[in-house]
């Protein structure tokens, strides 16, 4: 007589999914690791040499530094995750916008890269706005002397520099072939900078003959989010990856910290108050400027990233020291509106959302005080964000409430609060808008979730919802009606 089969007991849950963000910053790599509702379940970051810089416009890196950077940040987070019950899915690289290295077959530097910020190939860049001119203004761009495609010009001139010179690639390029084993293509985000046309989605052929750039230098184009391979045992033992993670095409840092706020859809837009003020959103369609003051990446699911970058922002707060800021903040909420009106501009010009080259800051009527000039400054860049909103209005582009929030100065409530009041319009805070999060949302597209909307609907959370203060609104706008007749009256607008 048989024994009757045992009962099978419960099996073991699977591994908790995860994706994993990777941000190759100027100074650092940074890499999250983030579960599909959002939370991050661990972090690393590894440094990475200063840019090399001098008063000639050079900015070099040492590229040979990414790749190590990188697999000692993955391995820090990967070490934070439990043994069992975790596991990255799907990985995604970010990295700042235009720094170019020659790679040879093998896919290794063959000298440092040339950082975002290099200006020697500022001649050739000119060049290429002459070359392809029609094909800028079709796409509303303007190949400026910092732009990534001098410099590939400029490694074609100085080739017999570079002996064995087979492809120059952007960062997330180089660690891409490192993680999987093999060339990668580039993102069209990355590749913006360096000449590629998204609309058409093409290499500009005119332009590259224009400047003796040979073709095959440079790297097939995919969308971001595409899947472009799978981790190699060698990368696994280097970073705690699992052989077989998926590895997906990035942002550049900009676009994916737009991601990370939530705005990914058509009708968001998000507000990032930094340094400087940067407006980014979402339309359907491509949107251009006859003035040059904005210009869009390309969406990954084909619409378009439309934005600008002011030279003004919370630079306007750098005179006064941080140990300050509440004080100054709680006097100037007790004060209310400003009995004066400041445009804080530190520096020579304007490029957003205006262009003016002779702009400069002014204050109009005297402070009564320290908080009073804190006050005016404050409601000052929200004018400029208001004059933002109405320059996209006036292209033609639909905003949707909330107007999404990020950077240093959303999280002054204060200064929240005078924008959603001047803007007539609620702000929500974004809880994360890192450039590691924004990729690691790009790491789960076509992974965890079937599109980048409903990836980032799941993982970005809510924020914090600040609306406008009705009390404070008719003395808001008289004075941005003062602020818009000066900056007409200067003749900038």
């Amino acid at each position: 007589m048989h024994s009757p089969a045992p009962t099978p007991g419960p099996s073991p849950s699977a591994p908790t999914p995860l994706v994993a963000g990777i941000d190759v910053a100027t100074a650092a790599v940074r890499v999250l690791c983030v579960d599909a509702r959002g939370t991050v379940r661990a972090q690393g970051r590894a440094p990475l040499p200063q840019p090399v810089r001098d008063g000639g416009g050079r900015s070099e890196q040492d590229a040979t530094r990414w790749w190590p950077a990188t697999a000692e940040a993955l391995r820090q987070a990967t070490a934070a995750l439990p043994a069992r019950g975790a596991e990255v899915t799907a990985v995604a690289v970010s990295a700042t916008s235009g720094t170019l290295v020659p790679t040879d077959a093998a896919g290794r530097p063959l000298g440092p890269a040339l950082m975002y910020d290099d200006r020697r190939a500022a001649d050739h860049n000119a060049e290429a706005q002459r070359a392809g001119a029609a094909r800028w203004r079709a796409l509303g761009l303007t190949v400026g002397p910092t732009a990534a495609l001098g410099r590939v010009a400029w490694y074609a001139r100085h080739a017999a520099d570079f002996p064995g010179a087979a492809r120059i690639v952007h960062t997330p390029e180089l660690l891409g072939r490192h993680l999987t084993g093999t060339p990668v293509a580039a993102d069209w985000s990355h590749a913006l900078k360096t000449g590629y046309d998204p609309r058409s989605g093409e290499w500009p052929g005119e332009v590259l003959d224009a400047l003796g750039i040979p073709p095959h230098w440079l790297p097939p184009v995919q969308p971001p989010g595409t899947a472009a391979g799978s981790v190699c045992a060698e990368a696994a033992a280097e970073t705690g990856l699992p052989v077989g993670c998926e590895v997906r095409l990035g942002m550049t840092d900009g676009c994916a910290g737009q991601l990370a706020t939530g705005a990914v859809a058509p009708g968001q837009f998000v507000g990032v108050l930094g340094t400087t003020y940067v407006l980014k959103g979402v339309t359907r369609d491509l949107v251009t400027d006859p003035a040059g003051a904005l210009y869009s990446h390309r969406h990954p699911d084909g619409w378009w990233l439309p934005g600008g970058a002011s030279n003004t922002g919370g630079e306007a707060l750098a005179h006064r020291s941080a140990e300050r800021l509440p004080a100054l903040d709680e006097a100037a909420a007790a004060r209310g509106p400003a009995t004066c009106v400041s445009y804080p501009l530190r520096r020579e010009g304007e490029r957003f959302p205006f262009v003016a080259g002779p702009a400069r800051g002014f204050t109009l009527g005297t402070p009564a005080d320290d908080a009073d000039r804190h006050r005016a400054d404050l409601e000052g860049v929200a004018f400029l964000e208001r004059l933002a909103l109405e320059r996209i209005a006036a292209l033609g582009v639909p905003v949707t409430a909330p107007l999404y929030a990020a950077g240093g100065g959303s999280r002054s409530p204060l200064w929240t609060r005078i924008r959603a009041t001047v803007l007539d319009m609620p702000l929500r805070v974004a809880d994360r808008a890192e450039t590691a999060f924004g990729a690691a949302l790009l790491a789960a597209t076509g992974t965890l979730y079937p599109t980048l909307e409903k990836a980032a609907a799941a993982m970005t959370g809510e924020g914090r919802l600040v609306e406008p203060d009705p009390r404070q609104k008719a003395a808001l706008d008289e004075s941005y009606a003062r602020f818009t007749e000066e900056l007409a009256d200067r003749g900038w607008l």
